[in-house]
């Protein structure tokens, strides 16, 4: 059994993370899809707009998605390693980063295979969050 593993903040879910998951689950038979804590995504610098237990619930429910956990840090490796995952699946903009290099021969070693997948374009949700924010007139509590 091949097992995918993915993760993400999943913050106002969009066409471009259900692409992903579809096409990441059409490459393995099981697909774990990892969902950033809001501990995490504050520690990143950023903020969720949708609560931790909502994202992973949304998540949870994608048909493409076999199992949901919690991502409550970076390491894709041991979180990989831990689910016995064969291949981990990320956006393309990560590819031929030097961190990404680094990673990628780090994974081959643990014998795990990146596959990068191509970002939807036109679509993300810090578009969509600044776009709510203009409709809002900047202002979050309207």
């Amino acid at each position: 059994m091949v097992i995918g593993y993915t993760a993400g903040v999943y913050d106002l879910f969009h066409i471009g993370h259900l692409t992903l998951l579809k096409n990441a689950k059409g490459l393995c038979d099981k697909l774990i899809v990892g969902v950033t804590v809001d501990e995490l995504v504050t520690y990143k610098g950023k903020h969720a707009i949708i609560p931790f237990s909502d994202r992973i619930e949304i998540v949870r429910s994608i048909q493409y998605v076999d199992a949901a956990v919690p991502q409550y840090d970076m390491d894709k490796l041991t979180m990989c390693k831990k689910l016995g995952a064969s291949i981990l699946f990320v956006g393309d903009d990560w590819y031929a980063t030097d961190k990404w290099k680094q990673y990628e021969k780090d994974f081959a070693e643990a014998g795990i295979k990146i596959i990068y997948f191509p970002y939807t374009k036109g679509i993300s949700s810090t578009q969509i969050t600044k776009a709510l924010n203009t409709l809002r007139g900047n202002d979050e509590n309207r």
